[in-house]
């Protein structure tokens, strides 16, 4: 267990969720930006390297049904979460109601990406969700901040939420290695549910974060570069051979 790893998804969620108290303009179009970014890079290792890679492992068969699940378990996810996932921030006016479904529905989708980092070879994917976890982090904080929370309970929140892909990477690991009951045999259907995940949102934020449909020159390098950056680690990793 490579504890860089933790660390990078723990920091990348905590410190991105924590600039809320450091940032006093709106930094929507570097948020913009950076989603675009992050979207493509998902979305490229997700067909470079995941796919492929599930679809190796025996019983491949099945491994579609496993994405389509994954695709709508976000698409439901997304009713409680209310896109905060890929960097939307409402404006709560109801002061003082906590946002369970907000909260609950993002611990669980961060939990379920931290999942497939226990066969991440190439090292792409944690990248990928440490920089996609930084606006859905600014997001959450800004709905807490919103509805007027001490500031010491929006850390609390955000370390919670910060904390899920790392153990969700544990839990994986176990899986994966046999020390928790040894259920090998389901991890590529978990990584079928996470693609599927994946899929829908980095297809939803560049989609979604251009005003009818076109898309500006700044969000079209930041696609290229998130798909380049992906492309360079593949080729560097022998065309993603390093089974």
């Amino acid at each position: 267990m490579e504890i860089w790893k933790l660390l990078i998804l723990f920091l990348s969620a905590f410190l991105g969720g924590c600039a809320i108290f450091l940032v006093r303009s709106d930094k929507s179009q570097l948020l913009k930006l950076i989603l675009s970014f992050s979207g493509s890079y998902l979305f490229a290792i997700t067909v470079l390297h995941l796919i492929p890679d599930a679809y190796h492992g025996s019983e491949s068969e099945e491994i579609g049904v496993f994405i389509l699940a994954g695709f709508l378990l976000q698409v439901f996810l997304e009713q409680f979460s209310e896109g905060v996932e890929h960097g939307h921030i409402h404006r709560h006016h109801e002061h003082h109601v906590f946002p369970y479904g907000i909260m609950i529905s993002l611990c669980l989708h961060a939990f379920l990406e931290g999942m497939p980092l226990a066969k991440d070879q190439h090292n792409a994917l944690i990248f990928g969700i440490a920089l996609h976890h930084i606006p859905a982090a600014f997001a959450l904080s800004s709905i807490l901040v919103q509805n007027r929370y001490q500031k010491n309970k929006v850390v609390f929140f955000i370390s919670l939420f910060a904390l899920m892909a790392p153990l969700g990477f544990y839990v994986s690991n176990g899986l994966s290695n046999g020390s928790i009951g040894g259920i090998e045999a389901y991890f590529n259907k978990i990584m079928g549910i996470v693609i599927g995940i994946f899929l829908h949102i980095s297809t939803t934020i560049l989609f979604e974060s251009s005003v009818d449909h076109k898309v500006t020159k700044r969000k079209m390098i930041a696609v290229l570069c998130g798909l380049a950056v992906a492309l360079i680690g593949y080729f560097s990793s022998g065309h993603g051979h390093s089974h």
